[in-house]
């Protein structure tokens, strides 16, 4: 393949390559995308660019980074992306070698996930049912915070699940995921209902529609007017912030992915095992799950003490002697 002439085709032709053969998520390109173009603008600031930067002109980058502020995260996030765009140039012949393989990163801050007590999203639950300017969006708004919560889903997946996934009074959910896999995530008793009425509500307005207008129905469980045609994740984002201000609890700490969160923690409280929790979730690797372990109360230790067979006879010292 010819060398692209410009860091716009350097760009572009490395994103189709990632969405072609590894079947990155749309919202993993356009982050590789904006962190691509912030380095290419770096470097032709400099008279540099991706088929001339050295190691030392790349690290200088990643240093005028830190001097910006930019957090931890960030920073090695567009390392990450650096690397392979390199290591795809270096494969395709673009360039001699790949000035990106001994660069090491901040790295990410071992931060634990934050969550909702099961009291809190009880009471966004309760407030949910009271917000929306009309009794279709409450029934939708009710159901969207169901669904996070007794599935786990990402936000991503949830307003862009078909309605088709959600006919027949389902148990399970069929959800594809990040690299197109499929799983099947159970619903809860207030789920469903929750899901029959919005249905229930969404199909008589769509026929409404279409015989008012000629609309085309929605293949989409959450339909919108926008170009995706289905509910963005910021609109979800803000019904959650306002179900947040009903509820009474601080709408910063409410978030889609603080439920996904929740409903890991909350069932790792219940006495889930990791591998099921790995499954629901969509984990490629049980060490993405395992960080649950760190937000549990101390009663899942006790529980380890005072019943796994080994307990009392390899560490009698930290037997219990209390109640909670």
């Amino acid at each position: 393949m010819a060398v692209p002439a410009d860091a716009a085709r350097w760009i572009s032709t490395f994103l189709e390559a990632q969405a072609a053969e590894l079947n990155a998520a749309r919202n993993t390109l356009l982050a590789y995308g904006r962190d691509l173009k912030d380095a290419a603008d770096w470097l032709d600031r400099r008279g540099q660019s991706f088929a001339t930067a050295s190691q030392s002109q790349i690290e200088d980058y990643l240093v005028d980074c830190d001097a910006q502020g930019l957090a931890r995260a960030t920073r090695a996030r567009r390392l990450s992306s650096l690397r392979q765009l390199f290591r795809f140039a270096y494969d395709e012949g673009w360039r001699p070698d790949n000035p990106a393989l001994r660069l090491t990163g901040p790295g990410r801050a071992a931060r634990l996930p934050k969550t909702l007590a099961q009291d809190q999203v009880g009471a966004l639950l309760s407030a949910a049912v009271a917000v929306g300017r009309s009794g279709g969006d409450r029934l939708r708004n009710l159901c969207l915070l169901e669904l996070l919560y007794a599935t786990g889903m990402r936000v991503s997946e949830l307003v862009g699940l078909p309605v088709q996934a959600a006919r027949g009074d389902p148990a399970m959910l069929l959800v594809r995921g990040k690299g197109d896999k499929e799983r099947l995530v159970p619903l809860s008793r207030p789920a469903r209902a929750a899901l029959a009425a919005w249905l229930a509500h969404r199909d008589r307005a769509e026929e409404e529609a279409r015989l008012a207008r000629r609309v085309t129905p929605s293949r989409f469980l959450f339909p919108a007017g926008g170009a995706e045609g289905h509910l963005s994740r910021q609109i979800a984002h803000r019904i959650l912030k306002s179900i947040a201000v009903q509820a009474g609890v601080d709408p910063a700490a409410v978030t889609p992915h603080r439920l996904r969160h929740a409903f890991a923690t909350h069932l790792l409280q219940g006495g889930a095992d990791l591998r099921s929790i790995q499954t629901l979730l969509g984990h490629a690797d049980i060490a993405t799950t395992e960080i649950y372990t760190h937000v549990l109360d101390g009663h899942l230790r006790d529980l380890v003490l005072d019943h796994h067979p080994l307990a009392k006879t390899a560490i009698p010292s930290r037997r219990r002697t209390g109640g909670d």
